[in-house]
């Protein structure tokens, strides 16, 4: 939720910003419902002054009098801080000033492209036949038991998996981040106050219990709102998490798209970092992110490029957001691997989650990024590292965690 005072003061600014994110809201009634809003609760509060005052004065027939009017008052105050709220949570959050203005993700631009894509001697098999063949992945089993888009990662896959969460570990822990596995269900108002239910969000959520609790789609979904109330410390701040977790998303919308294999599927592992900084912070914590992300794809030596997002393309709660797509080689096209976003302090806004700076306290910076997605590493690695008969070469940086060199095909 952003300051209603930044509001009042960038009436045509957040008008634009919101409809850069394809977001339309009703600033007109917002400020019509604000000046309400301080109408009434200045009326509140004279008439709770004046019913302490009648009180000490023993005026037992006016004191009545005014306990009806404030019971009447509150309650149409209570009404329109209802409908405000309402309309405030539907603000999303600003782009910043650096992000291009855009309908959607055609409008992204690609800001830096690393190695060169793999050309093989041979006409490379996509990651399925691969997967198959390797008897790593299986969904045809896991269609009979869950449905489609499910899949078994077994083997040697589910041994890269692992490999991939200690290699990721062991180079952010080095680097301060605390590791932690989070719960996977959070319930309606977490899930609210994070900004993702807005604008069509739902829709992409499976809900529990009658839509009162929903399975994260990603890891930050519940590591963000863990400190929901707190002030921290400015001394413990950067605070970094990794967070392992499984994801799940409904992909409404993209019937049709990547129905083949495990690209787009319900439910996956994500390696997720959140990181908590100081006001005015986020900018330099937000290339932090990236150039981690950067790292380990560079340490997988697998080809990719840097996209950053347009806001049409952002989401609810971001401000920027650049996502790292891997080279394919069946697709002969880069696809999204990793993302990295800042949402400045609007989920700690609707959270709020502040910090002790000295004398002060001010709402904290909130930022995410993707370490390893599993499934789209795996792909990523399957179709770069193939050779000609069918097997493929473990990277070598996560040999020593998988203890093979080499996955072979079976049979």
């Amino acid at each position: 939720m952003l300051d209603i005072n930044y509001i009042r003061e960038n009436i045509d600014k957040i008008k634009e910003k919101s409809k850069a994110k394809n977001v339309d809201i009703d600033i007109d009634r917002i400020m019509a419902l604000d000046a309400s809003y301080r109408e009434k609760l200045q009326e509140v509060q004279l008439l709770r002054e004046e019913r302490n005052q009648v009180a000490k004065n023993r005026d037992i027939e006016r004191g009545k009098e005014i306990k009806v009017k404030l019971s009447s008052v509150e309650d149409e105050f209570t009404s329109i801080e209802n409908e405000l709220n309402t309309l405030l949570l539907q603000i999303p959050n600003p782009s910043k000033d650096d992000v291009k203005v855009g309908k959607n993700d055609s409008e992204n631009d690609v800001i830096k492209t690393v190695g060169e894509p793999i050309k093989f001697d041979f006409k490379p098999k996509d990651h399925l036949e691969l997967g198959e063949s390797l008897d790593i992945i299986d969904m045809e089993r896991a269609v009979k038991v869950s449905g489609a888009r499910f899949y078994y990662l077994k083997n040697e896959g589910a041994l890269l998996e692992i490999a991939l969460l200690r290699f990721a570990l062991d180079k952010l822990m080095e680097k301060g981040f605390k590791f932690i596995i989070p719960p996977t269900i959070v319930n309606r108002d977490t899930m609210q106050k994070l900004g993702y239910m807005e604008n069509g969000g739902e829709d992409d959520m499976f809900s529990l219990e009658n839509g009162e609790k929903f399975l994260v789609g990603t890891a930050e979904q519940s590591v963000v709102p863990m400190h929901r109330d707190e002030i921290l410390n400015s001394k413990d701040l950067p605070l970094r998490y990794v967070a392992y977790s499984s994801s799940f998303r409904r992909e409404a919308g993209s019937y049709g798209k990547d129905t083949r294999g495990i690209i787009r599927v319900h439910e996956f592992h994500k390696i997720e970092m959140v990181s908590f900084v100081m006001d005015g912070k986020d900018d330099e914590e937000h290339e932090f992110l990236l150039s981690i992300e950067e790292e380990l794809f560079q340490d997988l030596k697998i080809p990719y490029q840097v996209v950053k997002m347009c806001t049409g393309d952002l989401g609810f709660p971001a401000a920027r957001k650049y996502d790292i797509e891997a080279w394919i080689p069946s697709q002969e096209k880069y696809r999204e691997v990793t993302s990295a976003s800042t949402t400045t302090d609007f989920q700690a806004r609707r959270l709020n989650i502040k910090y002790q700076d000295g004398g002060v306290k001010k709402y904290v910076n909130i930022l995410n990024g993707t370490a390893f997605a599993i499934s789209r590493t795996p792909v990523a690695i399957l179709e770069n590292y193939q050779q000609e008969d069918g097997s493929v070469v473990v990277p070598e940086v996560l040999r020593k965690y998988m203890g093979v060199e080499t996955i072979s095909p079976k049979g």
